[in-house]
């Protein structure tokens, strides 16, 4: 049970980082994979776990910040429970994806630099290619993919993940 001021949370959060730790400890190639379990724990790498990982490690923090920012997987900012992905590929520009985007933007009133909004809900991405090029121009949230959209229908779907 997590009291409101999230130190339980936060407690829980390091004794499985610590089981983590221990599951590796002396294991060659570790370092993706801790980054990775130590992102599913915390929804993101604080800098102060990816310290502890260079400390665990025994390798320069600048080596475990390098691999986690050179890696699209990881993630150095909180990010939303929805992912929001809108392509940009050629059929998708070409049918209208930044209109979508810049919808997207609008709905989520996402300030400029951000892609995140502040309660946590909603995170925003561009891709090259969701892969459903017929269907452009086409977003994802989470795993539910949208097609032939225009940007009056933005709204309904984002009403879809409250």
């Amino acid at each position: 049970m997590s009291c409101q001021c999230g130190h339980q949370d936060e407690a829980a959060k390091r004794e499985a980082l610590e089981k983590v730790f221990a599951h590796y400890r002396g294991t060659k190639g570790a370092l993706i994979p801790l980054l990775q379990e130590a992102q599913e724990i915390y929804g993101y790498l604080p800098g102060e776990v990816m310290r502890r990982i260079a400390a665990e490690l025994k390798i320069p923090y600048s080596k475990v910040f390098g691999v986690a920012t050179f890696y699209a997987q990881f993630h150095l900012k909180p990010r939303g429970r929805n992912v929001i992905r809108v392509c940009q590929g050629t059929a998708c520009h070409v049918r209208g994806g930044a209109a979508i985007y810049k919808q997207v933007r609008e709905s989520l009133a996402l300030p400029a630099g951000e892609d995140t909004t502040a309660d946590l809900r909603f995170t925003l991405e561009t891709v090259a290619c969701i892969g459903a090029c017929g269907l452009a121009p086409v977003l994802s949230v989470n795993d539910d993919t949208y097609g032939r959209l225009v940007p009056e229908q933005i709204n309904d779907i984002l009403k879809n993940y409250a």
